[in-house]
């Protein structure tokens, strides 16, 4: 099924000007004032597909196809670059996030079963972790694996259970030898999306519950550090383009705000319903792919995401 919507992109241009005023006694003193301009065109969206229960965790393969998850049915659906739409797994344990590493595993959030697996190229299952220190994980849902073979993962939990496994929200990191896994974070309200940078030196986490995004800094054993306040909202899913920018879903908002490295909303692209993720996809890696409720969407975008 095929339909397209209209909706309205509000573009979010940050001007400054300098004022400086000069004393004969004293310093030069200099005054920044900043006001938003903004334009408004219009662009077709298109909707893929609907009738989902809850889709969440689009990722994009190396030919450009992009997988996506409906949790509540525990199924994996895959949108192809013929515009296609095949079932790839069903009894997914609840996936939720999902990404593709430099091999082609697709590493998958199984929120219901508390781990994280991977499918490889060839279709063999594995699960990848399932414990921390003895005890299972509270609900995995976003992923991103690193170049080393290694993947960051947040542990938040959505059904209210007083008594999280964990005993709190936290990030972990699964080392690239799969035998350890340690935690990178445990001052945040419910950490969600994740994304990191193609150079492997910084990753995003939006903490859902406190309402920010951060960056921080990947040291080489994995660890995180200088936490810095990217943007003061927060959101659910995110991805990044080829120039730094992020995309995020952010909380309570039916629309992607984009927002460039120093982390100053860009622009944001409205939508219909609320969205959860996204990615971007296509043979060219220049189309948005969206998961919003119970549809899927895409824009043609003139940025493009990272391979």
């Amino acid at each position: 099924m095929k339909k397209y919507i209209t909706l309205l992109i509000i573009f979010s241009v940050l001007s400054c000007g300098d004022k400086a005023k000069k004393n004969s006694e004293n310093k030069t003193n200099t005054k920044q004032e900043s006001k938003q301009v903004k334009n408004k065109m219009q662009a077709d969206v298109e909707q893929l597909a609907g009738d989902f229960k809850f889709t969440e965790g689009p990722a994009v393969d190396a030919e450009g196809n992009v997988y996506f998850t409906d949790i509540p049915e525990a199924k994996i659906w895959i949108w192809t670059v013929d515009n296609k739409m095949e079932l790839f797994k069903e009894n997914s344990g609840g996936a939720n996030g999902l990404y593709f590493d430099k091999h082609q595993n697709l590493w998958i959030c199984e929120g219901w079963e508390g781990q994280i697996s991977k499918i490889s190229p060839e279709g063999n299952y594995e699960v990848v972790a399932s414990t921390y220190k003895g005890k299972r994980f509270n609900q995995p849902n976003d992923i991103w694996p690193d170049a080393k073979g290694g993947a960051y993962f947040t542990d938040p939990e959505y059904n209210e259970n007083p008594d999280l496994p964990q005993g709190g929200m936290h990030v972990y990191y699964i080392q690239p030898n799969h035998s350890e896994v340690i935690r990178v974070t445990d001052d945040l309200v419910k950490p969600n999306g994740i994304i990191g940078t193609p150079d492997g030196k910084t990753l995003y986490i939006t903490d859902h519950g406190d309402d920010k995004t951060f960056s921080y800094t990947i040291e080489e054993n994995g660890n995180l550090s200088n936490k810095t306040l990217f943007t003061n909202v927060g959101g659910d899913g995110m991805s990044i383009d080829q120039n730094g920018s992020i995309y995020l879903t952010t909380t309570g908002k039916k629309a992607i705000d984009v927002f460039n490295k120093n982390g100053d909303l860009y622009y944001s692209i409205a939508l219909h319903q609320q969205p959860s993720n996204v990615c971007f996809g296509g043979k060219n890696r220049d189309e948005l792919f969206i998961t919003a409720r119970t549809s899927v969407y895409k824009i043609k975008l003139d940025a493009k995401g990272v391979k």
